[in-house]
């Protein structure tokens, strides 16, 4: 009886949750790194490695990981496009972008895409194992390099016409983002599912709101406010 007794006190401990983390980014050493690095954290496994924004849609459907890091230069399909069509279908993963832009109106408008975290690339092992912690407790992580107060900043109207570029919508500064980048309107069509058509309304309409004209005036001013 005494034997009995003993073997049923030490009944093994319950194996740790795992977080289930897909990387996204079109060059292999870059996610050769991450992984790496995702690997060296208690409780985080690396279950996928896609190079597409397609892929990563098609993953994220598939293999239902729990967090989801993309880079926002994705060719193929924007970032933001991949976390609307994912959230549509109604996945629960929780998506962060990974960049090298700073610039508010580029974090804000991730951010109001869906985004969970945005991460930047200048970020280190500690700061990475911070966002996949905070992503998964639920909370909304932004790198420490960016003042965070700042974003939020809207109160007055003095604060929002700081900047013509803050008068674009979320899609004119998408496009905008997109030609400052050397990127065809054909091509940025079908990284947003937009009509070429659509993509040439846009683009009218944030020169007009710019007051500029054309593209190398486009790639002149977001240099200036720190974009491209």
């Amino acid at each position: 009886m005494q034997a009995a007794q003993t073997t049923g006190a030490f009944r093994p401990l319950p194996t740790p949750a795992v977080a289930r983390v897909l990387l996204s980014d079109e060059f292999t050493l870059v996610r050769e790194g991450l992984a790496a690095l995702c690997r060296a954290l208690p409780g985080f496994e690396v279950i996928s490695q896609v190079g597409t924004g397609q892929a990563t849609v098609q993953e994220i459907l598939r293999l239902a990981p729990d967090v989801a890091l993309i880079d926002i230069g994705l060719s193929d399909l924007a970032a933001s496009e991949v976390i609307r069509r994912v959230r549509e279908l109604g996945s629960r993963t929780r998506c962060a972008l990974i960049s090298s832009r700073r610039d508010r109106k580029t974090v804000l408008e991730s951010l109001r895409s869906g985004a969970c975290g945005y991460l930047l690339k200048s970020s280190n092992a500690a700061q990475l194992g911070e966002a996949l912690n905070q992503l998964m407790q639920g909370g909304i992580y932004v790198s420490p390099q960016i003042e965070v107060a700042a974003l939020f900043a809207e109160g007055s109207s003095r604060t929002r016409s700081a900047s013509p570029i803050e008068q674009l919508s979320s899609r004119e500064f998408q496009v905008f983002s997109l030609l400052v980048e050397g990127v065809r309107a054909k091509e940025i069509a079908a990284r947003l599912s937009l009509s070429p058509k659509t993509v040439d309304t846009y683009r009218s309409s944030l020169m007009r709101k710019l007051e500029i004209y054309d593209v190398a005036g486009l790639v002149r001013f977001a240099i200036q406010q720190q974009i491209a």
